[in-house]
This record gives structure tokens, sequence and C-alpha cells, in this order.
């Protein structure tokens, strides 16, 4: 029984490819991050205005 043909023929990266994918990791890594934050200030923000301006008036 011998393997199929794309298991015997494995290729390993090239440095180019592996730097490419690289890159293209930490844009995505950079872009879910930047997007997480803004859903958070989203969220902090209308939680603020829900609360509306009373919120600042009250004792501490």
């Amino acid at each position: 029984m011998s393997a199929p043909d794309e298991i015997r023929s494995v290729e390993l990266d090239t440095p180019e490819v592996a730097a490419a994918r690289a890159k293209a990791r930490r844009g995505r890594s950079i872009g879910l991050a930047v997007a997480l934050a803004g859903f958070s200030v989203i969220f902090y923000v209308l939680t603020i205005i829900k609360m509306g301006p009373g919120l600042f008036d009250r004792a501490l």
C-alpha cells in the first residue's frame, strides 16, 4: 500500500512563502484587534448615552 501522491509530495515552505503567510496572519490579527476595540468603544459609549446625563449628577 502506497501513500497518495498528495502526501508523498509534501513540499516545505520557502522562507519567502513563510514570511508572506506570517505577514498576512499579522495583518488579520491587527484587523481583528482594531475591530474588537472599536466594538468595545461603541458599547461603552452607547451604555453612557443610554444612562443619560443624570449619571454624572448623582451623589457619590
